[in-house]
């Protein structure tokens, strides 16, 4: 039993995680690469030198920094936490960035699971989305992590699915456009659209350049709820729908549908719950937006509620499948 104890304790234990985030919000694997004095280090900071040896002190008993002659240094394993080690930790961990801070929702967990409702919302007296438009240092952190995150799925999601057989393709949230521009670059007939807010819309404008599609890529700063681009042969929602509760999904593939002619399709890429989802992304999914990764039934109810029929289901990786739709 003792086992067992010592083992729910380390994992509920808070004090490691949010070590972590601050230790990267500080930039703590970046400032001791070389080694510093904590005293030094605190002094740069502006920080209390006895607070920051207590977190010191944590830091090398993970391995994250080592005990050296001019106070602490870097270690090989604690260097993945760098700014630059280019693997998105950064993001995800830093207080003030918008992955490190939604994280900061899974303290209003009960209020979710109680409620239904997002705990992000109910920490900051704010919805995640407005807290972006608010802030556009988050904002822009946030789209950095969603490029990053799909970097390794963008050749299995054109690879996977027959984007050819459409002539027009709208990208409905479609981010900075670098699964769009690898869809426009595999298929030289097809045409893209792209509908997302500013500024994220006009780092899409640069993502078609860099891809030199720019010829066959339109953009519109708008929002998902308003009116879409109308007549085009797909509507395409890759991860969209996960980030929204069911009343305000049925808003956005409302407007899909009103944009659609009789031939149209919605493409919707996400993960499926009980087959690709994750019990703990499944639960940041719930304390940040207030949604989740829905079952294959679950979107037949959604879709179903706008004359939608499920056409196809196609696996396209590991994490994600994609889902077509035509009108009933």
């Amino acid at each position: 039993m003792n086992d067992h104890v010592a083992k729910i304790r380390n994992l509920a234990g808070l004090a490691t995680p949010m070590a972590l985030r601050v230790a990267v919000t500080l930039g703590l694997p970046d400032r001791l690469c070389e080694g510093a004095s904590a005293s030094s280090v605190a002094a740069e900071l502006r920080v209390s030198p006895v607070s920051l040896e207590l977190l010191l002190g944590h830091l090398a008993s993970l391995g994250i920094v080592e005990r050296v002659a001019e106070g602490y240094r870097t270690t090989e394993f604690g260097a993945t936490l760098r700014a630059d080690a280019g693997n998105g930790l950064t993001n995800f961990l830093h207080l003030d960035m918008a992955g490190g801070r939604a994280d900061l929702a899974f303290v209003e967990l009960l209020h979710s699971v109680t409620t239904g409702e997002s705990g992000y919302t109910h920490r900051f007296g704010k919805d995640f989305w407005t807290d972006l438009t608010e802030q556009p240092h988050l904002r822009a952190s946030f789209d950095e992590q969603m490029t990053h995150r799909f970097r390794s799925q963008i050749p299995g999601l054109v690879a996977g699915f027959d984007w050819g057989r459409f002539t027009k393709l709208v990208d409905v949230g479609g981010g900075h456009g670098t699964l769009l521009a690898a869809i426009l670059a595999a298929h030289g007939s097809l045409r893209g659209h792209l509908v997302d807010l500013d500024p994220t819309a006009t780092e899409a404008t640069r993502t078609f350049s860099l891809f030199e599609v720019q010829d066959r890529a339109q953009v519109t700063a708008s929002s998902f709820f308003d009116p879409l681009p109308a007549g085009a042969d797909a509507y395409l929602l890759c991860d969209i729908l996960h980030d929204w509760d069911d009343a305000n999904a049925h808003r956005i593939l409302a407007r899909c549908v009103e944009a659609c002619t009789p031939a149209s399709r919605v493409l919707v890429i996400e993960a499926l719950g009980g087959r690709q989802d994750n019990t703990e992304f499944d639960l940041a999914m719930l304390a940040i937006f207030g949604g989740r990764e829905r079952r294959l039934d679950e979107f037949h109810a959604l879709a179903s509620a706008h004359g939608l029929a499920l056409e196809t289901a196609v696996v396209l990786t590991e994490q994600r499948n994609l889902l077509e739709f035509r009108l009933a």
